[in-house]
């Protein structure tokens, strides 16, 4: 990737972790309402031109420089304003609309600077559904990794209905006892993350190909963390499935293969 795209892409990261750290943050015990509509406001003024700081300075050099739409950002600030008034959701189109705002968000952030491909073989729309089901299937796989943890904060970030549909409710995750109903539960959570990451695939070969071997890296190395829950035979109530730095260094070749692959479309 261009050392341009990597400053424009590092602008964009910083500002999704301040605005993440605005509810889980060290400061969060004092979020309220006004605190995003400030926070949105000041999107705003980044966007117009206007930072407050040199972080936001940061951001406004990427608007002018790349072709992005202000709406994944505006629509990020919801998912926060979603995470301090709702911790359960009842169906998976809840879930989906949730993941969206805070990490399918984020895919479309950064696809205006990562480019596409010109010889891509599929319409831009379509690669940037990709970088947004990219998104989800890392959002969907944080969950599945971190039950344990939302769980000692009294949150549960899975279907209600999925859970009642195999016999378990939320009492059964604060119990923190892996049964079979719960691998089986699972098992089909994992597959609908790996059905995220498939669609995702195509669209990192279509990207420019500067910019595809960190979308490769983070497919294998989120595809991993899911391997390593069933490797921990489904526990991640009490386990926290992870991959090692040794293991990540691991993928990084077999990643920059794949990101130099000419762009094809992937058979699913």
């Amino acid at each position: 990737m261009t050392e341009e795209r990597q400053k424009a892409i590092w602008a964009i990261y910083v500002w999704c972790r301040r605005t993440d750290e605005l509810v889980d943050g060290p400061n969060s015990g004092h979020m309220n309402s006004e605190v995003l509509d400030r926070w949105e406001e000041r999107l705003e003024d980044i966007f117009e031109g206007r930072p407050y700081d040199m972080l936001d300075a940061a951001l406004t050099h990427t608007v002018l420089n790349f072709p992005l739409d202000m709406k994944p950002f505006r629509d990020m600030i919801e998912g926060m304003r979603m995470d301090t008034r709702k911790c359960r959701y009842q169906n998976f189109q809840e879930l989906y609309l949730y993941c969206y705002y805070v990490a399918g968000t984020v895919g479309l952030m950064s696809v205006p600077v990562m480019g596409i491909a010109p010889d891509s073989l599929i319409s831009a729309q379509s690669t940037y559904d990709a970088a947004l089901y990219l998104g989800i299937g890392n959002q969907l796989t944080n969950i599945l990794r971190d039950v344990g943890e939302d769980a000692a904060r009294g949150r549960v970030y899975l279907p209600q209905d999925e859970l009642a549909q195999f016999g378990l409710s939320d009492d059964d995750v604060f119990s923190r006892k892996v049964t079979d109903q719960w691998r089986e539960f699972m098992k089909e959570q994992i597959t609908r993350a790996r059905f995220y990451f498939n669609l995702a695939e195509e669209g990192a070969s279509q990207l420019d190909k500067d910019s595809r071997w960190p979308v490769w890296s983070s497919l294998l190395i989120y595809g991993n963390i899911l391997d390593a829950i069933e490797e921990n035979d489904y526990d991640n109530l009490t386990k926290r499935a992870y991959v090692g730095r040794a293991k990540k260094l691991l993928m990084l070749p077999l990643a920059y293969t794949k990101s130099l692959d000419t762009p094809s479309l992937i058979s699913q």
